[in-house]
């Protein structure tokens, strides 16, 4: 099968090698040249703009957008639909959010074109691991573009699945980040506490990876903490400021919304906020509280 490929950064293009390694066509745009060329010497066709994508490509066209969410996914469909044709599908493996998936397929189903929504994990490492994929959209064109679902996979019959209509890949693509959310934060807190016990000078490498073989807390995580570990066991010059995609906002969200409790992945996502507050006014006006009403002692800064 053939494919077009827009947006070609690490993970873009790690999806197009998988592909191209699969016996696929991919022919890639990137608004960066550069991004472009890397592709094309492994063996993908290059487009110079979205008009030439989209002509190196036989009728119906598979297009795949790995573009930001947002505002970038709106552009790119807009840029792209004077080229398309009724029957051609439009794929969005990006981190958009479900209700945007819902409303760009009904546009694009009034003009005959079909629109699947696929939630992409994997990472850096799908391009040797594969990737799981949450697909969301009509059978038709979830069926036509089986073959690229089961080459991007860790394998043809498992890691990837038709999850619903239009918006449920995007929908439990959410749901999975904000999973992860509460398993990072408590390995991460685990870990804190045992560096903390400073009378045990636990070996915190070698607890990782005793858990990683038989343990019930063992997963993929967990060897990336291990992995972290080896190469950094103290975690010297990291900065503790923690980002995050939005996905977990979209969860916590969601849960409200929907009246269901989600206390673990809700106290995830606040203490990524809390990590970013380097000089946090609730915390100084804590401390003045407790002078007010205790006399407790204030730590002032030098003047």
């Amino acid at each position: 099968m053939e494919l077009g490929m827009i947006g070609l950064g690490r993970m873009g293009a790690n999806m197009t090698e998988r592909l191209l390694r699969g016996g696929h066509r991919v022919v890639g745009y990137d608004h960066d040249p550069a991004a472009t060329a890397r592709v094309v010497a492994s063996g993908a066709v290059g487009a110079a703009s979205l008009e030439e994508l989209v002509a190196a490509l036989a009728r119906p066209r598979a297009v795949w957008m790995m573009v930001p969410a947002g505002a970038p996914v709106d552009e790119t469909i807009a840029a792209l639909r004077p080229w398309l044709a009724s029957g051609d599908v439009l794929i969005d493996g990006g981190n958009s959010h479900y209700r945007d998936s819902m409303r760009r397929g009904r546009a694009l189903a009034q003009e005959g074109l079909a629109f699947v929504d696929v939630g992409t994990s994997g990472g850096i490492w799908g391009l040797s691991e594969g990737y799981s994929l949450m697909i969301g959209g009509e059978p038709e064109p979830v069926q036509r573009l089986t073959s690229l679902f089961t080459t991007l996979a860790p394998a043809p019959d498992r890691g990837w699945g038709h999850v619903g209509p239009i918006g449920a890949g995007h929908f439990v693509k959410m749901l999975h980040n904000g999973i992860e959310y509460g398993l990072m934060q408590a390995y991460a807190e685990g870990f804190a506490i045992m560096e903390a016990k400073r009378e045990f000078d636990i070996d915190l490498h070698a607890v990782s990876e005793i858990w990683r073989h038989g343990s019930v807390v063992r997963s993929w995580l967990l060897d990336l903490v291990a992995a972290a570990l080896s190469k950094n066991p103290t975690l010297e010059g990291v900065k503790p400021w923690v980002a995050d995609s939005g996905e977990g906002r979209w969860t916590v969200a969601e849960a409200i919304d929907l009246n269901v409790p989600a206390p673990v992945i809700t106290l995830a996502l606040q203490a990524r906020l809390r990590s970013r507050v380097e000089e946090s006014f609730a915390d100084r006006l804590l401390a003045v509280l407790r002078e007010e009403f205790g006399g407790h002692a204030v730590r002032r800064e030098a003047s």
